[in-house]
């Protein structure tokens, strides 16, 4: 027979086993009650993106031109000359769609380079590329940044009309941040990269001052979406008008805007990407969708090792309490450079 003691402490596992079991049913439950939610507000924010999309292509109807030819000056009389043609000269419709062929192949590169591969030497390779192709080749045409402006216009004004690849390349960005994270601020965008590459000795901003800054970018989104709205004779895009590194990648400009492109620059050498975390409304845009995104840049306890290397390493502030602020990161593998585990598995891998 059992003793009165041994059969009491018998009969007190199934008390503790059916409470470990019912606090770990309760926190799964939460976890996917969680996950489900996160889902959803995913999904409705990807519908969402689909509508306002499904509107603007509808306004993307072929412009057949009323006349042949332009009119001449010598036909026009009064001393009228020719404005100079734009710049740069418009691409024909292929050219667009593999402009746009680029674009979802570097976001797609960018997120397997710093999320599969934490390889922060390889995703300055891919900057350098973007800034040379989408930058100084393509002269910041291929822009999500200044088509914030088209798509709400062609959202308000049945006049207005954005072609297709305008909204894929407004919307492309968006749909990726959802899922993956700022994929695109981190090796495709060409403002981003040019900052990017002239960050030498990054100081630390304090939060509050680095939190109150960055609404400056939602009050500029808004001012945008103001101007655009305007009608057709007010109507002003001053994301473009005001665009501090275009006269750079187009070798032309005005000169004050060319001295603000190169304060931004000589700032960035100390305050990292200043434009893009306090001033760019597309970040703006790109902040919001990635609070939902599962698979991007994150520092998880069963991978680093605590240590705080990676807060010092991120100039842009992505990192509190040692684990990663997705609306803030702009995919810089710069903390997976500086983590001592990583550098251990590189080791180990170039030894194998």
């Amino acid at each position: 027979m059992r003793s009165k003691g041994s059969w009491r402490g018998h009969s007190c596992l199934p008390r503790r086993d059916s409470s470990r079991r019912l606090s770990l049913d309760t926190s799964v439950e939460a976890a996917g009650k969680s996950a489900c939610a996160t889902s959803s507000l995913r999904c409705f924010v990807i519908l969402l993106l689909l509508l306002f999309s499904s509107d603007s292509y509808g306004q993307a109807i072929p412009y057949s031109r009323p006349v042949d030819t332009a009119p001449q000056a010598k036909n026009i009389g009064g001393g009228y000359v020719v404005p100079p043609v734009q710049k740069p000269v418009p691409r024909g419709f292929a050219m667009e769609i593999a402009d746009v062929a680029l674009l979802g192949l570097g976001l797609a590169a960018a997120h397997w380079i710093v999320v599969t591969k934490r390889k922060r030497r390889w995703l300055v390779g891919l900057s350098v590329v973007s800034l040379g192709y989408f930058g100084f080749y393509r002269e910041g045409c291929v822009c999500p940044i200044g088509s914030i402006q088209n798509v709400a216009v062609a959202l308000f004004d049945s006049n207005y009309r954005v072609g297709a690849v305008v909204t894929a390349t407004f919307f492309f960005p968006l749909v990726v941040a959802v899922f993956y994270g700022r994929a695109f601020c981190g090796g495709v965008c060409a403002l981003g990269a040019i900052q990017e590459l002239v960050v030498l000795k990054p100081i630390t901003v304090p939060r509050r001052l680095d939190q109150a800054l960055g609404l400056l970018k939602y009050a500029y989104l808004a001012a945008a979406i103001w101007f655009a709205l305007l009608p057709a004779g007010q109507r002003q895009f001053i994301i473009c008008r005001f665009d501090p590194f275009v006269g750079f990648f187009r070798r032309t400009g005005f000169a004050h805007m060319l001295f603000l492109g190169a304060a931004f620059l000589i700032v960035g050498m100390f305050i990292g990407r200043p434009y893009c975390r306090y001033l760019c409304p597309y970040g703006g845009l790109l902040a919001w969708c990635s609070r939902l995104a599962s698979r991007g840049v994150s520092i998880t306890p069963n991978k680093e090792l605590d240590c705080g290397l990676c807060t010092d390493a991120c100039p842009y502030g992505a990192i509190e309490d040692m684990r990663d602020v997705r609306k803030d990161c702009l995919y810089c593998a710069r903390c997976y450079k500086s983590c001592p585990r990583e550098v251990r598995l590189i080791k180990i891998g170039e030894a194998a």
